[in-house]
């Protein structure tokens, strides 16, 4: 997508640093481990998990009905089953993007709590009206680790928020029955570095993960001045993380959101290993209008398949040439392939 996106990053590389600014030490809060998510007590599973049982001839239909009738050969991908339990392609997820420490990076952080949880459900709502065939899913997409201006303590670009800031999502997030997401924005660490800290959260069946290659410097630079990039060697190591998570914890499927506008973004797509514990979504990322972003979706989901798509929606920025630039869920689901995660910023 065009780098019209690119004057509001600088903000909210901006914005992320000064909210921070009163943070704990970022290494020492994500060393700790919370009574939520680490304590005695059991976590609530979703419900999604007690009813969803693997049936192979429903999850070859869905799939096929996602890809739209595409006649290229490109879609459904060619993929092994997900082990039991998987979330997609059996449900539609509806997520609110944002950092509880800014109003400028999404609609989560925005809103007060009870305000954007109505808002949600509010979406979730326009979403299975417009395709009764699948249930839709509530979830929190929150930035757990947020790309920098100013290198920090370790020269790293990025900082991890606060454990008990994680633990405030995923309570809010049983309050409606929903998933999270926590997504990371590397800097100049890498997501080998900066997955592992995640796990005491990633070990609960209803946390998930995403990863931003935009804010990935491997070339050096400051984030937000340039566009980063993930290879599929990135993307693979999230994967590997998460299949190890999977099996020593005994838990369904996770799903890998990875997020992406350009071209650049993402290489070696073919690369990105298919695997029955991890479920990878290619978000398409990036604002502007409609046209601008059918074009993104096309170039750089559709034409570069790895297993499910996505679409994110932009309350502010893709609207300003209009509200009726915010794309309807009925427009969505004429995509080819339709997207299974949707997000709101």
């Amino acid at each position: 997508m065009k780098t019209n996106r690119y004057p509001v990053l600088v903000t909210l590389i901006a914005s992320s640093f000064i909210f921070c600014t009163g943070c704990n030490n970022a290494s020492s809060s994500a060393e700790k481990i919370s009574s939520d998510s680490d304590g005695k007590k059991s976590e609530k599973v979703p419900n999604v998990y007690d009813q969803i049982k693997l049936d192979t001839a429903k999850y070859n239909r869905l799939i096929h009905n996602l890809a739209n009738h595409d006649t290229t050969g490109l879609w459904p991908v060619k993929a092994p089953y997900p082990l039991e339990g998987a979330v997609l392609p059996f449900n539609r997820i509806v997520a609110f993007y944002g950092n509880l420490y800014s109003k400028k990076m999404g609609i989560l952080g925005e809103l007060p709590k009870n305000e954007m949880l109505k808002k949600l459900k509010g979406e979730v709502a326009k979403w299975q009206a417009a395709d009764p065939s699948l249930p839709v899913i509530p979830a929190l997409h929150y930035v757990a680790v947020t790309a920098q201006g100013s290198p920090g303590k370790d020269n790293k670009h990025r900082l991890r928020m606060p454990a008990h800031q994680i633990d405030t999502i995923i309570n809010w997030a049983k309050e409606i029955n929903g998933l999270v997401f926590l997504d990371i924005q590397v800097g100049h660490s890498t997501v080998r570095e900066e997955v592992p800290p995640l796990e005491k959260f990633l070990k609960l069946p209803q946390v998930h993960l995403g990863i931003d290659p935009e804010f990935s410097m491997k070339g050096g630079n400051v984030p937000g001045t340039k566009i980063g990039t993930f290879s599929a060697d990135d993307v693979n190591d999230a994967i590997d993380f998460l299949v190890k998570t999977v099996k020593k914890y005994n838990l369904p499927p996770k799903i890998l959101v990875v997020h992406r506008f350009t071209q650049g973004m993402l290489t070696n797509y073919k690369q990105i290993k298919k695997v029955p514990e991890v479920q990878v979504v290619i978000d398409m990322d990036g604002w502007g209008d409609k046209t601008l972003k059918r074009s993104s979706y096309l170039r750089y989901v559709y034409r570069e398949p790895v297993e499910f798509s996505g679409f994110k929606l932009f309350y502010k920025n893709d609207t300003k040439t209009g509200s009726d630039q915010l794309y309807t869920p009925q427009e969505l689901l004429k995509f080819v392939p339709k997207p299974i995660y949707i997000q709101y910023q």
